[in-house]
């Protein structure tokens, strides 16, 4: 599957007292990446869309204030209401975290939902 690529630089706010990324801070720019990925599909109304449902990261090499790195993210399973993907934090070719999050897809009513052929073709 394709891989979808999301650069960031760390800024002050998204650091420590030691110049450190924050260990949270990961969470909120893999999500952001999935924002931008989804970014122009639009989803039924029926649909409340992709939620969290697992969430797991691996730390390796802390990145640090100044720091410019691009997330990539790609699908590494499917089924038939969730997607799991793997996002990985790379700077200079060296991968410092990875992120592998489940999300599920779900309809208004907060049951799963399968997920629509359409948004399959334009994510994968």
């Amino acid at each position: 599957m394709k891989i979808h690529k999301f650069p960031f630089s760390v800024a002050y706010a998204d650091t420590d007292a030691g110049g450190i990324v924050y260990h949270g801070r990961y969470l909120e720019v893999a999500e952001r990446a999935r924002m931008q990925w989804l970014r122009g599909i639009k989803f039924p109304d029926s649909d409340i869309g992709f939620v969290v449902r697992e969430l797991n990261i691996k730390y390796s090499t802390p990145l640090k204030l100044g720091d410019d790195f691009v997330v990539e993210s790609r699908i590494v399973k499917v089924g038939s209401a969730s997607l799991q993907v793997e996002q990985k934090f790379v700077k200079d070719d060296n991968v410092c975290a990875i992120l592998l999050v489940t999300v599920a897809y779900i309809g208004v009513d907060l049951r799963l939902k399968r997920i629509p052929d359409f948004i399959m073709s334009k994510i994968s």
